[in-house]
């Protein structure tokens, strides 16, 4: 009996459609349907492109800065040289002239093949300090001298490309306040 309530349910809600008005309905339902279909694949499209830029961004940045590995381990080695050449600098017998020259000829080839890679050098004494730039281990008091200007350079700091690969060690002369 259920099985008889059910048809007449039916009957009454349902109202018959023309054949044209049923048509109508399933393409308005597909043009929905398309739309919908057509904003996903161009949200989709466009998150794709944004990743794709991203992703070259970050492969051109790899690219440009490949080397500063290898130029960050060069540094130490040259100063390195830099202090031995400063020691032996100061004696006066010919074997250590010799030996001076020598570092002086290795300091020139590694500086040749640093201006190639673009490593720049920065930080002289007399500079004005550059939080940035320069890591102030001391702080010392002379007079003449202006506020925050370098008084002494432990090493030297390194541009490489336009990005600090090193930041210079110095000492900062502080006035009184």
């Amino acid at each position: 009996m259920p099985s008889k309530k059910t048809p007449k349910l039916t009957q009454k809600k349902s109202k018959k459609l023309s054949p044209t008005e049923k048509l109508k309905n399933t393409i308005s339902e597909l043009e929905i349907s398309l739309n919908e279909t057509s904003e996903k694949h161009l949200r989709l499209k466009a998150e794709f492109d944004n990743f794709r830029k991203r992703k070259d961004r970050e492969i051109i940045s790899l690219l440009n800065y490949e080397g500063e590995a290898v130029v960050k381990s060069f540094l130490s080695v040259f100063d390195d040289l830099e202090r031995l050449k400063d020691a032996s600098s100061n004696n006066n017998n010919e074997d250590s002239n010799k030996l001076t020259d020598g570092i002086v000829l290795i300091m020139n080839k590694i500086e040749k093949e640093f201006q190639k890679l673009d490593v720049k050098p920065f930080t002289n004494v007399g500079d004005v300090l550059d939080p940035e730039l320069h890591d102030a281990l001391m702080i010392r008091k002379e007079d003449g001298k202006n506020e925050n200007e370098i008084l002494e350079v432990f090493e030297k700091g390194y541009l490489y490309k336009d990005r600090v690969i090193r930041h210079a060690k110095v000492v900062v002369n502080q006035t009184p306040s």
